[in-house]
């Protein structure tokens, strides 16, 4: 794979994890509005499968100390382009000030976790049906 290409690999992997955090984050206000105001689609027990399982499975990564597949695929992409955190396109920059936050890492465990028992909790406030 040759430099560019694994760049342009690298900003389609960050572009895509934005859109999975978009997903993960925004659904849960858009679930709890839904269920106040009668919007079916925020029942669709597939798609809060797929949100609760993500967070699940996001939660449980940081218990275990370990990063998203999504940053470590983003990571190796970068190192074979040949990138330094100085040489980034544009998307790289921006979406990376978006994604990536430094804290401790107990800090993301607790948000995590905390976020996924708000992601569960709202299969009793607003149901799936199937």
């Amino acid at each position: 794979m040759n430099a560019a290409t694994a760049a342009f690999l690298a900003d389609a992997l960050l572009t895509l994890h934005v859109g999975v955090v978009l997903f993960v984050v925004g659904l849960l206000p858009l679930i709890l509005i839904g269920g106040a105001l009668g919007w079916r689609w925020v029942r669709h027990v597939g798609l809060r499968l797929t949100h609760l399982a993500l967070m699940v499975f996001i939660a449980a990564q940081t218990w275990l100390g370990q990063l998203c597949p999504l940053t470590l695929w983003e990571q190796d992409l970068r190192r074979l382009a040949g990138e330094t955190a100085y040489r980034e396109s544009f998307i790289e920059h921006w979406l990376s000030r978006l994604l990536y936050w430094e804290a401790p890492w107990w800090v993301f465990v607790a948000a995590y976790t905390g976020f996924a028992v708000l992601v569960g909790t709202a299969w009793w406030w607003v149901r799936p049906r199937r």
